[in-house]
């Protein structure tokens, strides 16, 4: 069963941020973690920033990092949403969810363009451990992790960007991956907010 939403014209005129994403399999092999694509991208944008490089593209290049992770996002939910796991009420927050993702890649691609740049597209596939999910808290779980990642990655970008604006937009996605996170953590029985700080 298919519970694709279609994602609504995001008019914001801020977009927002993220680095560029290195391919999933090979940080995963290396780290034994399911984390988002986002936290790979993430590093990427450091490596720039650490090397003083810091160009107009610089921005460009950590949106488009952004977007790649986004778009890993739509797709990890629609796996999810079409595992058959999910009882209704989850299945709608999942389908919800997805639908942000699907909005902040709109509006990720539509600052790609008016910045000159080339958005990514999404990956003819992607490589999830769906082997792994097996009951409605597996699909959770890996959901939660990897809005746990994707909050790191924009909480570690926002300092980033030579154009606060676009820190700005960052920090607002942030905060909607960061009540994901939570709500995930809370379906799970988990404390929602397991901590006073992010990192």
């Amino acid at each position: 069963m298919s519970s694709r939403i279609q994602s609504p014209d995001a008019s914001l005129s801020l977009a927002s941020d993220v680095p560029d994403l290195e391919t999933r399999r090979s940080f995963l092999g290396k780290s034994g973690l399911v984390l988002s694509g986002a936290a790979v991208a993430l590093l990427a944008g450091r490596d720039v920033l650490a090397k003083g490089n810091r160009s107009a593209g610089s921005d460009v290049n950590v949106l488009n990092s952004a977007l790649g992770a986004e778009l890993e996002a739509i797709a990890a939910y629609q796996v999810g949403a079409e595992s058959g796991l999910l009882q209704k009420p989850v299945l709608n927050l999942a389908v919800t969810f997805q639908g942000h993702h699907k909005e902040h890649a709109d509006v990720l691609a539509k600052t790609i363009i008016k910045l000159g740049g080339q958005p990514v597209s999404a990956k003819e596939k992607y490589t999830f451990p769906v082997e792994t999910l097996k009951t409605q808290s597996d699909v959770l779980r890996f959901a939660a992790m990897l809005e746990k990642g994707a909050v790191s990655a924009y909480l570690g970008a926002v300092p980033v960007f030579d154009n606060r604006d676009l820190a700005k937009a960052a920090a607002s996605i942030l905060g909607d991956e960061a009540m994901h996170w939570a709500i995930l953590r809370n379906a799970l029985g988990d404390a929602p907010v397991p901590a006073a700080f992010m990192s």
